[in-house]
């Protein structure tokens, strides 16, 4: 190995150390649990030559090396958040030794405070609605009998069908923002985030609700159940439920 630095997956507090001693870390690494005040980071050594800013630059464009790094990363948060309240740093947050890490607690020390304080005894649960392209019911094939006699009959139905689409999508947003109340009503946050693309999430249709929730760790069946009861209300909406997770979307520090 060159020349090291520490890598830092998250800070947490009032947890046992020896819990994650046989949590994998990066390349193969040992997880340690530094002390600084109240605070508890979770670091590993990692090689420059690999973790480096340069290194970076390329390893981060290799979706291999980038899979596995991400996937080492998360398992390390979610194994700290089994055990206490946690503060997610982002992939590849590096310091070159402990004082330069305890440097950086220091400055972060209020708003540290203030996630965990937020997050302490609950998880997260991510919310999809997706609207079907298409009219409920519809089959997505033309009457032969009804085609248009001229030109003008043409645009006549043109017309009707972008109004048509117009307020089915209009009503969906509606059903996804009813849905979206009655969820928040059973979390202490919510985010609503922006709508992802379905060449990334696989979903075929309109997403018309993307949001997040901070839930309570003993409510999370009850949410659980109360989405699922959404879901069967609203047929033509597909409701895409995944939880319990680490608290990301309400723990990530706003880093620079």
């Amino acid at each position: 190995m060159g020349e090291s630095g520490r890598y830092l997956y998250a800070v947490t507090r009032d947890v046992d150390p020896q819990a994650l001693r046989d949590v994998p870390a990066l390349s193969g690494g040992t997880l340690e649990v530094l002390e600084h005040d109240e605070f508890l980071a979770v670091v590993s050594t990692v090689d420059l030559d690999e973790y480096g800013e340069e290194a970076l630059r390329v390893n981060l464009e290799k979706l291999e090396w980038l899979e596995k790094a991400a996937q080492t990363h998360h398992a390390v948060i979610e194994a700290v958040s089994d055990l206490g309240p946690v503060a997610p740093m982002r992939l590849a947050t590096i310091f070159l030794d402990d004082d330069s890490l305890n440097r950086r607690l220091d400055e972060w020390r209020h708003a540290l405070t203030q996630v965990l304080d937020r997050v302490a005894g609950r998880l997260e649960w991510s919310v999809k609605i997706i609207a079907a392209n298409g009219a409920p019911g519809a089959s997505g094939t033309r009457d032969p009998d009804n085609r248009p006699a001229s030109g003008a009959d043409y645009l006549r139905q043109r017309k009707a069908a972008v109004e048509q689409r117009s307020q089915r999508e209009s009503e969906s947003q509606q059903e996804a923002h009813r849905i979206h109340e009655v969820l928040s009503a059973r979390a202490v946050a919510t985010r609503v985030l922006q709508p992802q693309d379905p060449r990334l999430t696989g979903h075929h249709g309109t997403m018309v609700l993307n949001a997040a929730y901070l839930v309570e760790a003993a409510e999370g069946t009850a949410f659980a159940e109360e989405a699922a009861s959404c879901a069967e209300a609203q047929p033509h909406l597909e409701v895409d439920v995944k939880g319990p997770w680490p608290p990301y979307s309400f723990a990530m520090l706003e880093q620079r």
